[in-house]
């Protein structure tokens, strides 16, 4: 691979083409780190499909510190957008998890997961301006912000976003980014789980300049960014101790290296509303987005988790040791099976990656 710069489109609508033409499978590859989020039908890698490698598909086309916004190609690596962003003093809102040096700009908007800022800075779909995509026909075209309109009533932008690439090839994405804080504290608190549910509530709706709310192994942390004068303030007010880690801990969080996060018991990411009770089922637990993403420990069944978190108005995913994401209504999944139609009839686009009955 050369590390070079360069507009890939034309090679890849081509291969796209010939694959859909030949009835061949594509599996999308950028730097690979989010392999793991695969469905387990396609764990293994590309053992019943070609790799469509977008590592040389690479650079960051536009960036207007002063409009906010800032376009680049999907094999361009995150480490280098962050940079870019670093240097104006600005930086993605979503806080995108890395999983490794390699992790590429494409693939944080493809798993459209974020970090522990997403309640107060918005999520991946929220900070996605426009795309350029390339889909299963072999045909690019560019939906969102500044450029063409939207067809057929999809909002193809934000479809795409945690699409794993099911509908289509990211080539370019635009995003809203945001300035860096001039300050940025952590406080922690000593109190139980139940506790500290209440209170993420309560601080919450509290006009403070919060940006994480997170509780594990009895400690309560509520990090807070703005200006020196209004973070001072909002310390101040809210009392508790001084995070030594800081930083550190929220990127631990957000890439999930943290101690809680190894070890052989499967783990659980439980989606549920922030005033949903905590499931009754015994295992480790670690609260992030002020209650809102509640992360598991446990070897409890996995039709028990599914089951929990819809009566709570949630879901929940498997994610390790094997991925499963909780089962999709049958009207959800005829409305995605639909969509997938539309972008990718003849299956050639990483086919089962989300679910491997569907997409």
């Amino acid at each position: 691979m050369s590390g070079m710069s360069g507009d890939a489109s034309a090679v890849l609508a081509e291969q796209v083409r010939a694959a859909a033409a030949s009835g061949q499978i594509l599996r999308i590859r950028g730097g690979d780190t989010r392999r793991f989020l695969r469905a387990d039908a396609v764990a293994d890698a590309d053992a019943d499909g070609e790799p469509l490698d977008l590592r040389e598909h690479r650079g960051v086309i536009a960036f207007e510190p002063a409009e906010l916004v800032l376009t680049a190609r999907a094999g361009t690596p995150l480490a280098e957008i962050e940079a870019t962003l670093a240097e104006a003093g600005q930086y993605l809102p979503f806080e995108p998890p890395h999983f490794g040096k390699d992790g590429t700009f494409g693939g944080a908007i493809a798993s459209g997961l974020a970090g522990p800022a997403r309640p107060w800075r918005g999520s991946v779909r929220d900070a996605v301006l426009g795309i350029t995509l390339l889909d299963g026909h072999g045909a690019i075209g560019r939906f969102g912000g500044q450029v063409m309109k939207n067809v057929a009533g999809y909002d193809v932008a934000r479809l795409n976003v945690g699409a794993m690439g099911a509908l289509g090839v990211l080539l370019d994405i635009s995003v809203r980014v945001l300035p860096r804080s001039a300050s940025e504290t952590t406080r922690v608190f000593e109190v139980g789980m139940g506790q500290a549910l209440q209170r993420m509530t309560t601080l919450a709706r509290k006009p403070l300049p919060i940006t994480a709310l997170a509780w594990e192994d009895g400690r309560l942390r509520v990090r807070l960014s703005g200006s020196e004068t209004g973070v001072s303030a909002a310390a101040r007010a809210l009392g508790g101790e001084a995070c030594g880690e800081d930083h550190a801990y929220w990127h631990a969080l957000r890439d999930g290296t943290l101690p809680f996060f190894a070890g052989p018991t499967p783990l659980w990411r439980i989606s549920l509303p922030v005033t949903a009770p905590q499931p009754d089922w015994v295992g480790n637990w670690l609260l992030d987005w002020g209650g809102a993403q509640r992360w598991c420990r446990s070897d409890v069944p996995a039709d028990q988790v599914f089951a929990s978190a819809a009566a709570a108005g949630g879901h929940a995913l498997c994610w390790r040791p094997t991925v499963a994401r909780s089962p999709l209504p049958a009207a959800m999944a005829e409305l995605q099976g639909r969509i997938k139609a539309v972008f990718d009839p003849a299956g050639t686009l990483n086919p089962g990656v989300l679910y491997p009955e569907l997409l």
